[in-house]
């Protein structure tokens, strides 16, 4: 168990392995990678004594930007047509590998994936391969019982298997890190995805109404059309947004909202608010630093914002704007709670929520 496989939006595969390799350095693991050049995928090879399983027991999935999902690579094999079941039953007994008590399948594609029939092929594999492994008695438990492990198998073609096991203590709470999410015909603009995905990825499972119910108030930067001021008002928050631009008139309806025509980057409140956030098209470095600003003024509790990374040095740019955050806060003694994720819905940006905690 040499070897990671991890899971990263299409284009971003040397982003998600160079992190993978400081990541595992920092704790005294060595290893390179291999991209799957516009595949979302990421093969990670151990070169030590440490295992993929010592690795996953060290690093956080929770604490990555670019990674998204990840599982132990468990064998690599070639799929007949005849018999795809039994390829992988003979694949594990080659291996030798005792598959934990609660362990569930799962079947999945890439990301990017065009061939309808693959998918088709995937969701319906599912069953006859767990009742399978479960009569070659590789696969005790039952698959409704919750189970804690789970065997991941990834089809890129017909033809191919990568196989795998994840667990649920360490692995994205939905498959491949994407919650798929529908966008109601009422949102402003596709952006609200992002604000609803990143509440759901970086907010602690169970605490949601701690952190948006109770009618909070709220300030949008960059705010035109109202993608994400739209999400905030479903929360019942009551939301200054500031933009130049026009506000989707449905939404200004609501009477939660008050249209400030203001530069994002200079307007500041005259009291403190609950959540802050920002979804303005600028240099990274400086939304990081208007990000700082407000949390070390104390003008809001909590903020999520995007930054807008360059075509080129991508993983520099957030390494150096983190440092910059962090820097920040530490100078203003400021206490703070921070993730950081490439979210499904993020395309050259990423998204980061900052909590104070003071």
């Amino acid at each position: 168990m040499d070897q990671l496989m991890a899971f990263c939006r299409p284009g971003f595969e040397t982003e998600a392995g160079r992190e993978l390799v400081d990541a595992a350095m920092a704790e005294g693991i060595f290893g390179y990678f291999e991209p799957g050049k516009d595949q979302g995928l990421v093969r990670f090879i151990l070169t030590g004594h440490e295992s993929a399983p010592d690795l996953l027991a060290r690093v956080r999935l929770d604490d990555l930007v670019f990674v998204r999902d990840w599982f132990v690579v468990l064998a690599t094999l070639d799929l007949p047509i005849r018999d795809r079941v039994g390829a992988v039953i003979e694949a594990l007994r080659g291996e030798g590998l005792a598959l934990p008590e609660a362990c569930r399948v799962e079947v999945r594609v890439l990301e990017n994936n065009t061939d309808r029939d693959l998918g088709n092929f995937a969701r319906k594999w599912v069953a006859p391969l767990s009742r399978a492994l479960r009569g070659a008695g590789l696969l005790k438990a039952d698959p409704d019982a919750g189970a804690e492990a789970r065997l991941d198998i990834l089809l890129p073609n017909f033809s191919t298997a990568i196989v795998g096991l994840s667990l649920a203590g360490n692995r994205a709470r939905w498959l491949g890190g994407a919650p798929r999410l529908r966008l109601p015909a009422a949102a402003p603009s596709r952006s609200a995805l992002k604000l609803e995905e990143a509440w759901k990825v970086f907010l602690p499972a169970g605490r949601e109404l701690d952190y948006l119910g109770g009618g909070k108030k709220a300030v949008d930067l960059g705010a035109a059309p109202g993608g994400w001021t739209w999400q905030l008002v479903r929360q019942g928050m009551r939301v200054v947004a500031v933009d130049n631009g026009p506000m989707d008139p449905g939404l200004m309806a609501s009477g939660l909202v008050e249209h400030v025509r203001a530069d994002g980057y200079r307007w500041r409140p005259r009291r403190g608010v609950d959540w802050m956030v920002c979804d303005i098209v600028d240099q990274p470095r400086k939304t990081a630093a208007l990000a700082v600003t407000w949390l070390a003024e104390r003008l809001c509790r909590y903020t999520v914002f995007n930054l807008k990374l360059p075509m080129k040095q991508r993983y520099e740019e957030w390494l150096l704007c983190r440092e910059r955050i962090e820097q920040g806060l530490a100078e203003a003694d400021i206490g703070y709670r921070m993730r950081a994720r490439h979210l499904y819905h993020d395309r050259e940006e990423i998204t980061c929520f900052i909590e104070r905690l003071d």
